[in-house]
């Protein structure tokens, strides 16, 4: 184990790792920090490549005790080429990491293995949280697997499957006429009142540390290289905020170079605040209101981390984007046909993130870009809607020659 403990990137003030924490004193997430030069002497990297087949492989660069870890196989999701999209816009390489193949079918999953690992090691009985949909999925499964309590708030409107997902995996799940930020209000109030565990996104430091190991993965899965631009849908931002950390990791490691993709982070013009705070050039962002997106995911109105990700575009080079919902769901549906990958809509909305910038210029034909697939589309089916003609069992199938 690596573990020192946590540190408030604001304000610098060290805090223990011994004990439930949520947010530092001056209301700034926490991050968790290890002695990466001990890791340097003790691991090769090479080791990693014999391990376990899922995302404790990189159980160093993680603060759980081996015998703590709560796992459903979560992580080593694979990359796979948009060669179809990809020459319709004019790049070379278009990269897709595919979290849909998690086991709750989404990204949540790392974050919700990590999380609910350290909170049932470090005591709590009772998990609540907020959630757009997916999360709340991931982080019910991994609490009914750890034996933990869980009590989920949920805008109404969110996806139909999550909120049956909840319910299956036992957590107390209530619906919210309001926005995720609505949803957190009354989860804040009730974890002062009960005292269970808020594990909010970033109000307990162990969700990133699962999100993390994507950037971990990747540099493994390019032979220890990293693309020219990371592409991520941004609504919490966690994700992003993990790759950057887990690159800065393996550099102090000396397990990858000083070169760094361009962190692009795209959110859907319905709910664009990052966007906004980054062509303003400020390292905060201010509340969105009406937040509206069909990418329910990304439908954050204010990130609590949102000097951390802004923070990761300055220093990386790179850029904040948004779309529309119509340029979403025409990704969507075109990457289904021309490349048979059914993505999730927020994902969409970083692939539609690419085209923009393709065809502002932003990006070149040769640059090497991932894209990071949050989630399975199968998640979204109720999006799609598809007229489809009805045969009797005595009709044939009558095709009329192109031209007639």
């Amino acid at each position: 184990m690596y573990l020192t403990g946590l540190e408030c990137p604001r304000c610098k003030e060290k805090h223990a790792a011994d004990r439930l924490q949520n947010l530092c004193h001056c209301g700034s997430p926490l991050l968790v920090r290890y002695d990466i030069g001990a890791l340097a002497r003790d691991i090769d990297r090479d080791d990693v490549l014999r391990g376990r087949d899922d995302m404790w492989r990189f159980s160093s660069f993680l603060p759980v005790p081996e015998d703590k870890i709560v796992s459903l196989g979560e992580g080593m999701t694979p990359l796979y080429s948009l060669d179809g999209f990809a020459g319709e816009i004019g790049m070379d390489c278009i990269t897709i990491k595919d979290e849909g193949y998690n086991p709750t079918g989404t990204f949540k999953s790392r974050g919700a293995s990590c999380g609910i690992s350290m909170a049932a090691h470090l005591g709590a009985e009772t998990v609540a949280m907020p959630t757009a949909g997916n999360a709340g999925g991931a982080w019910s499964a991994y609490a009914a697997r750890a034996g933990l309590d869980c009590v989920i708030a949920m805008p109404e409107d969110a996806p139909e499957i999550t909120m049956k997902e909840c319910a299956l995996y036992g957590a107390e799940t209530y619906l919210v006429r309001g926005l995720i930020s609505d949803a957190g209000r009354i989860i804040g109030t009730a974890c002062e009142r009960y005292g269970w565990f808020d594990v909010s996104t970033l109000k307990e430091p162990y969700r990133i540390e699962g999100k993390k190991t994507m950037g971990l993965e990747l540099a493994m899965q390019l032979d220890w290289d990293v693309p020219d631009a990371v592409v991520y849908p941004a609504g919490g931002g966690v994700g992003l905020i993990g790759i950057w950390k887990a690159l800065e990791e393996l550099e102090l490691a000396g397990w990858i170079g000083p070169e760094r993709p361009r962190m692009i982070a795209v959110q859907s013009e319905g709910c664009a605040p990052l966007v906004r705070a980054f062509e303003d050039g400020r390292t905060d962002s201010d509340f969105w209101e009406g937040a509206e997106t069909i990418a329910g995911g990304i439908r954050v109105p204010k990130a609590l981390g949102d000097f951390l990700v802004l923070g990761a575009l300055y220093d990386s080079g790179g850029r904040a984007v948004e779309v529309s919902d119509d340029e979403i769901m025409d990704v969507l549906l075109t990457l289904a046909r021309t490349d048979g990958s059914f993505i999730c809509p927020e994902a969409a909305a970083a692939v539609a993130g690419v085209k923009r910038m393709r065809e502002e210029g932003d990006l070149t034909r040769d640059d090497e870009v991932m894209v990071i697939n949050t989630g399975s589309g199968l998640k979204y089916a109720d999006l799609l809607e598809a007229d489809l003609p009805v045969l009797d069992k005595e009709d044939e199938i009558n095709v009329t020659p192109e031209g007639e």
